[in-house]
């Protein structure tokens, strides 16, 4: 399991959202974003190995971008965000980061889990 794992929950039908693209990136010195990692959520709406192999997590800001329109479309149904990104700060490398993503085709919300 990479050190930063996502699960995504669709709350209109209260059931994991699996087959979602999803990037990360972590923000250069810079400001630029660089892609470290993506995947696809699986049936259980869990994404356990975003980091590249070999790659390492530092401090810094990151961001996970939730590609919403490729899931919704492949449901048949209208959303209004295209995309949900979510950026957040690493200060200590050595803790596991899980960032889960409740979604609706209307709504969206995110916290730090466990």
């Amino acid at each position: 399991m990479s050190a930063i794992t996502t699960h995504v929950l669709d709350t209109s039908r209260g059931r994991p959202a699996g087959g979602v693209p999803v990037l990360l990136a972590v923000q250069d010195a810079g400001g630029e974003w660089r892609a470290i990692g993506q995947g696809v959520t699986d049936d259980d709406g869990r994404l356990r190995n975003l980091l590249h192999s070999g790659s390492q997590l530092a401090a810094g800001v990151y961001r996970l971008t939730f590609n919403t329109t490729t899931y919704f479309s492949s449901r048949g149904e209208d959303s209004f965000y295209p995309e949900v990104a979510v950026v957040f700060s690493v200060r200590d490398a050595s803790q596991h980061f899980h960032v889960p993503l409740l979604l609706s085709p209307y709504g969206y919300s995110t916290y730090r889990g466990s």
